[in-house]
């Protein structure tokens, strides 16, 4: 993988708001490229899974429970140094804490409403991004 892709995903607040166009324009001008695209609705189980090294901490259920209350949308990206160009991209998980003109900041309303999940290593990039895109083989960034 040698650090260049990452997993990103809009999160069912931002795309209620009808953000998603101008959080893949962002993304793009931050010079990412997308690989891959998908909308999808996570039932319950699935975003237990998703989020399970959350699974015992206070917030775990209101997670899970705001991550399936709507569509999705994600993303698998390129870039040299993807996950920490990335993040720095994002921002805090607290809007109210991220640098002015991060994602966060700009399309979030709090901690659990944040816009965006994105990867925090490489190894996690790689297994959220099978998440969604079971077959990467077909992705020659990958």
């Amino acid at each position: 993988m040698n650090g260049k892709i990452t997993l990103t995903m809009i999160k069912p607040f931002a795309v209620k708001q009808h953000h998603v166009g101008e959080i893949l324009s962002d993304i793009e001008k931050a010079g990412f490229h997308i690989r891959a695209l998908k909308m999808t609705q996570l039932p319950v189980e699935k975003a237990e899974l998703f989020y399970a090294e959350h699974k015992e901490k206070p917030f775990f259920n209101e997670l899970v429970a705001f991550m399936s209350s709507g569509p999705v949308v994600a993303a698998l990206l390129e870039k040299e140094n993807a996950v920490a160009d990335f993040r720095a991209l994002i921002g805090s998980t607290d809007p109210t804490k991220a640098a002015e003109g991060t994602i966060r900041r700009k399309y979030a309303k709090d901690m659990t409403r944040n816009a965006i999940h994105g990867s925090d290593s490489d190894e996690n990039a790689l297994r959220e991004s099978r998440f969604f895109f079971s077959s990467m083989e077909e992705f020659k960034c990958c």
